[in-house]
């Protein structure tokens, strides 16, 4: 039984013990220091302030904003059936923020659903099929070099070898944005500077809910004025980026292209839509989640120096005499794999997995009506001691080890998305870490800074709000 508007409603099946209450629960005024860090479970500082207190001890329940309706789901039949959805006619992506995230996704393949989705999936997947990203190792080591090599500078001329204190988080953005920039527009950093500072800014200026522009689906709002200045002034430097692209015909921007002007059969305004809308999704896909993985990565490590030389010791063991890793050589880095999963796990990039019903669809019994949205918590699934064991709030990458994994249902990690819409750039985003997380450890030991704040934050993905500040000393050979 739906809820009347305005109504929240719990679904009578939820099962005692199944997830603890957390409700009463309150977030800390203040964030922790590193040496308050005791679980990593972020909900108490983003769930409590941008999900309802039922989120907290209801499995399915239902609640309604104005005249949107939605289901929130943490129950195992409910989210089994989400993910095993595959027809892009059945769920789309929740319309729910669309009108605020217009200027920053447009109708790009983050936002979009049905055949426009799948029109743009099959063009943009090829380019991240794994035979591509082996072959986009290279691009990444070299800006990971880089990076590595101005840390080493830094250290050289500020602190004569000694011990740095580095504010990472800027370094891993210019980082992950030249990779992006290299591997898929065929530019560099330097190029495209002002449209990814534009992109960070506009992903501020939307971050926040704006329920007024949700409930009237108005775009030209006070609230959104600014955040469509931005999108102008992002569009034309896009724009500038594809008149001077000279990649030879064999980027991503060269085939949304071509596909652009296929589909557009004549229409500029439409085809220049298109390219800008999702050189947009990809530019902050792959330049603002990967930069924040990172960030947490080397938080986790600096947090545990057991596992950062196992990490250190098994990076250097598999380049052997090479100066930096290639395809062949990450693929041996089974525990820092390991790393990297155990920290989307307790710090995945987006905190839910949303869906809107396009027609009446049945997930786990529940009969979902169309246009309903559905919402999916992720740390909540990843921290369900019944999928995780007790220690679910802890860090141990031991639980991804072939030895001891144990099969998992489907629902139970879900660091990049589910069903028909997981994230097609996750290999790319893995190796991408893997080199630049591997680099870093060969030649650093990380320590976390006295001054490190630990306070998670939403801004449309989870990141440290105050950033991540790592002490950081030359490793000997």
């Amino acid at each position: 039984m739906w809820p009347k508007f305005g109504q929240p409603h719990r679904q009578p099946s939820t099962t005692k013990g199944q997830l603890t209450c957390h409700a009463t629960r309150s977030w800390p005024d203040r964030p922790a220091s590193f040496c308050q860090i005791k679980t990593h479970d972020e909900r108490a500082m983003i769930t409590a302030r941008h999900h309802p207190v039922h989120a907290w001890c209801c499995p399915v329940f239902t609640y309604s904003i104005g005249n949107m309706v939605f289901l929130h789901a943490t129950r195992a039949d409910v989210v089994r059936d989400l993910t095993l959805c595959v027809s892009p006619l059945d769920l789309g992506k929740s319309a729910y923020m669309k009108a605020t995230h217009r200027p920053l996704f447009g109708d790009g393949i983050l936002k979009s659903s049905g055949d426009a989705w799948a029109h743009q999936r099959r063009l943009i997947a090829p380019e991240f099929f794994p035979d591509k990203v082996r072959g986009m190792v290279g691009l990444m080591v070299s800006s990971a070099t880089a990076l590595v090599a101005s840390w080493e500078g830094r250290m050289t001329t500020t602190t004569r070898g000694q011990e740095l204190e580095l504010r990472i988080d800027d370094d891993l953005r210019a980082y992950s944005a030249d990779v992006i920039s290299r591997t898929c527009f065929g530019s560099s950093y330097g190029k495209g500077k002002e449209i990814f500072a534009m992109i960070r800014e506009l992903q501020k200026a939307v971050s926040k809910p704006d329920l007024l522009a949700e409930m009237t689906g108005l775009g030209c709002l006070p609230t959104t004025r600014a955040a469509w200045t931005l999108n102008g002034q992002v569009r034309h430097l896009i724009l500038g980026v594809v008149r001077d692209s000279d990649d030879g015909g064999g980027s991503l921007l060269s085939a949304m292209l071509r596909s652009a002007a296929e589909a557009a059969a004549g229409d500029a305004a439409a085809a220049e839509d298109f390219v800008v809308d999702n050189c947009k999704n990809i530019y902050f896909a792959g330049y603002e989640t990967t930069a924040v993985t990172a960030a947490w990565c080397m938080m986790l490590l600096a947090l545990h120096p057991e596992w950062q030389r196992q990490v250190s010791d098994e990076a250097r063991q598999a380049c052997g005499d090479a100066a930096a890793p290639d395809a062949a050589a990450l693929h041996k880095m089974k525990k820092l794999t390991m790393v990297i999963q155990e920290t989307l796990r307790l710090y995945p990039a987006g905190s839910v997995v949303s869906r809107q019903a396009l027609r009446d669809v049945t997930l786990g019994g529940v009969r979902v009506p169309a246009g309903v949205n559905i919402y999916v918590p992720v740390s909540t699934l990843h921290l369900d001691p019944e999928l995780w064991g007790a220690d679910a709030r802890d860090f141990d990458p031991e639980r991804f080890a072939p030895a001891r994994a144990r099969p998992l249902p489907p629902h139970a990690y879900l660091p990049f998305g589910a069903g028909a819409r997981t994230c097609l750039g996750q290999a790319f985003a893995t190796a991408e870490l893997k080199v630049l997380l591997a680099l870093v450890l060969s030649r650093f030991d990380l320590r976390l800074s006295p001054s490190y704040r630990h306070s998670p934050a939403l801004r449309l993905i989870v990141e440290p709000q105050h950033g991540v500040r790592l002490l950081l000393k030359r490793r000997g050979p």
